[in-house]
């Protein structure tokens, strides 16, 4: 049979001639440079690349008529730099070294680096589902924003390269928007909204990690607690050699767990003996419901009964998320199996695993560091039944613990591994450094939370590294505020995640940078809280009135000064904007108060105009007053704007992570 010639539109046939026509082509550019890409007007520009070493290369771009020469080195590096003007486009860039390609669809505009850990990473859709995901998507058609997304690369040394997820720079759109930074998207989407200005979003995070990666080896100089790791860096690691450590020490941690004898997981089986087992209530992580500071293997089982109608059907199980690694049972046979704090887990269940009475699902969940546990919204934690009917699994669950990771060596480190001082710096900002951009902006703080001490110090080093090594001055660096996460404490007390806020907000200090305050727009159950939109509109507004010269409020009530008057202390707020006020219209929440003793205790606080009176009974001669400290403050103040005020204290006492580093 005569085979029919593959149908090829004249676009597509264009674009197979181009594609081709560039990888014969000599002269390369550096992999931040592609069709769709924005370019930061009101400036001079980079554009570099590859050419036979002592080749002339042309540079024409169509928002001017001057033609740029240079040319490649004994290395054949070249590097142009071109005057661009105000924002506008699409334009085109023809390069040539005698054999021409071209740029397309370029905008001039503004270009901001997106950086951080997962709440930056966070994604429409996958796993991250903000609210409201699916209309987001359906309306995220704004063809002047333009992505970029940098895959996962950890390096010892300073990269050049970079690693691109879909082949380089994107148009905003539905089909290309799911499964990019919420936040960056709804920041862009704002500004452009309020500014008509082409946006490109340089997204570049990785959920977990750690400021001091994120940093240079020169800005942690200043860090001799680091020194050590970063000089073992140097050494690269035979990758033979560290799998073969990685797969022994795994098997060590199986040898270990209770939970597993003769290399199976006994505690999945359905006759498990549950008699000593406790109960926890799911979902949730395991720090907050029973194990606080626990790292290591923990197994879960829940006995349901299903309806009768429901025999002979196939079912699926929704865990949600789990923290890191799950392996699930039913009735006593595997079913599924993921690596992954940020996964959704949906597991099918074959209509022969079903039983007539009690069914047991049991589930292993191995965590290697930070909070661990089947997480998420109890909406995500459930079964359902091919007829569409559901079953609600929230609630309580049994666990034991089979492994504490206290109790054996530590992890061997892979050269990938990221949290290690300089490693995401070297591999996803060095690669940038020579790019014109217009700013950054970051979330981040959770990784470093248990050393918020010494986050007062690293935080601003990393900026002020970021800045020196752009060399373009004091950009821009907008930064969001850790959020209200984990169970609220019944009294006072002393609280990391406190502490990293009030490490952030003194970071202030630094010209230029804004912080975007989130303490009314967390989740106690969930570190990645779901309302991105507002997240994205606060850093904008932040964005719009120091960048953009837009007069609105963008910040929430500031303490400007204190009086301490017998036994009540007077705050002096700069609102921002209007009065002070409640969000709720209540009394105003959150207030503590303690005296020279440094116990605080929950206090009386009422507005007067642009002051705050705080007094308890229980201190009769106050020293100081903190606000909304705790990991999941109650706290209800707010400007005519909703903006909510930052968590503060007056003291200058010591932190409860001093000596952690």
């Amino acid at each position: 049979m005569k085979l029919k010639r593959p149908y090829l539109s004249t676009a597509a046939l264009l674009a197979l001639v181009a594609a081709s026509f560039q990888v014969n082509a000599k002269i390369t550019l550096a992999p931040v440079f592609s069709d769709h890409m924005v370019i930061q007007q009101k400036t001079n520009v980079a554009i570099w690349g590859k050419a036979d070493p002592g080749k002339t290369v042309d540079l024409q771009a169509s928002w001017g008529s001057k033609v740029f020469k240079t040319t490649a080195d004994q290395n054949g590096n070249w590097m142009v730099k071109i005057p661009t003007p105000g924002f506008g486009g699409p334009y085109k860039i023809n390069i040539s070294d005698g054999s021409p390609f071209q740029l397309s669809d370029v905008m001039l505009g503004d270009v901001w680096i997106c950086s951080g850990q997962s709440n930056m990473e966070m994604p429409l859709a996958g796993w991250g589902k903000i609210n409201n995901f699916q209309q987001e998507i359906k309306g995220a058609n704004y063809p002047k924003i333009r992505l970029l997304q940098v895959n996962h690369t950890a390096s010892s040394a300073p990269l050049e390269s970079l690693n691109l997820a879909n082949g380089g720079w994107t148009v905003c759109s539905p089909e290309n928007i799911p499964e990019f930074s919420s936040t960056a998207y709804f920041f862009a989407r704002e500004v452009y909204q309020k500014t008509g200005i082409p946006i490109g979003l340089i997204h570049t995070s990785w959920g977990g990690t750690i400021a001091e990666a994120w940093t240079s080896a020169a800005g942690l100089k200043a860090f001799p607690e680091f020194d050590e790791a970063i000089e073992k860096q140097k050494k690269v690691q035979n990758k033979a050699d560290y799998e073969k450590q990685l797969q022994e020490w795994e098997q060590m941690v199986l040898d270990r767990d209770e939970g597993y004898k003769s290399g199976a997981p006994h505690w999945l089986d359905a006759q498990t003996d549950e008699s000593n087992w406790r109960v926890m209530r799911l979902p949730a992580l395991w720090e907050d419901a029973a194990l606080p500071g626990f790292d290591g293997a923990v197994y879960f089982r829940k006995k349901i009964t299903l309806p009768a109608s429901w025999k002979g059907q196939e079912l699926t199980l929704h865990l949600g998320t789990i923290d890191d690694n799950d392996l699930t049972y039913f009735n006593g046979k595997k079913i599924g199996e993921t690596k992954g704090y940020n996964l959704s887990r949906n597991y099918k269940i074959p209509a022969n695993h079903l039983v007539d009475d009690e069914n047991t699902i049991s589930i292993r969940v191995f965590d290697g560091s930070g909070g661990g546990g089947i997480y998420g919204e109890p909406s995500q934690l459930s079964i359902t039944a091919a007829n569409g009917e559901s079953m609600d699994l929230s609630g309580d669950w049994q666990y034991k613990v089979g492994l504490d990771l206290k109790k054996v060596p530590a992890m061997p480190v892979s050269d990938d591994q990221p949290n290690r001082p300089t490693v995401l710096y070297n591999a996803m900002i060095h690669p940038f450094l020579n790019f014109a951009i217009k700013g950054a902006i970051w979330y981040q703080g959770e990784s470093n939370a248990d050393r918020a001490h010494q986050y007062r110090t690293l935080f601003p080093a990393m900026i002020n590294d970021w800045r020196k090594s752009w060399n373009i001055g004091d950009f821009p660096f907008y930064f969001v505020q850790l959020a209200d996460f984990m169970k609220a404490e019944p009294n006072p007390a002393a609280s990391p995640w406190a502490e990293l806020r009030d490490a952030q907000k003194a970071a202030l200090k630094l010209n230029n940078t804004g912080m975007a305050v989130a303490i009314d727009i967390g989740n106690s159950a969930d570190i990645h809280p779901k309302n991105k939109q507002e997240v994205g509109r606060r850093l904008a507004l932040i964005a719009l009135a120091k960048t953009y010269g837009k007069q609105i409020p963008y910040s929430g009530p500031e303490l400007k000064n204190y009086t301490i008057e017998k036994d009540a202390v007077n705050l002096n707020f700069n609102p921002g904007d209007g009065a002070l006020k409640t969000k709720d219209g209540a009394a105003v929440k959150g207030f503590s108060i303690a005296g020279a003793d440094q116990v605080f205790h929950w206090a009386d606080a009422r507005i007067a105009g642009n002051q705050i009176i705080v007094s308890s009974s229980s201190v009769s001669d106050p020293k100081a007053v903190r606000y909304a400290w705790a990991n999941n403050p109650e706290s209800n103040l707010t400007n005519q704007a909703g903006l909510p005020a930052s968590p503060f204290k007056t003291d200058d006492w010591a932190d409860s992570t001093l000596n952690k580093k």
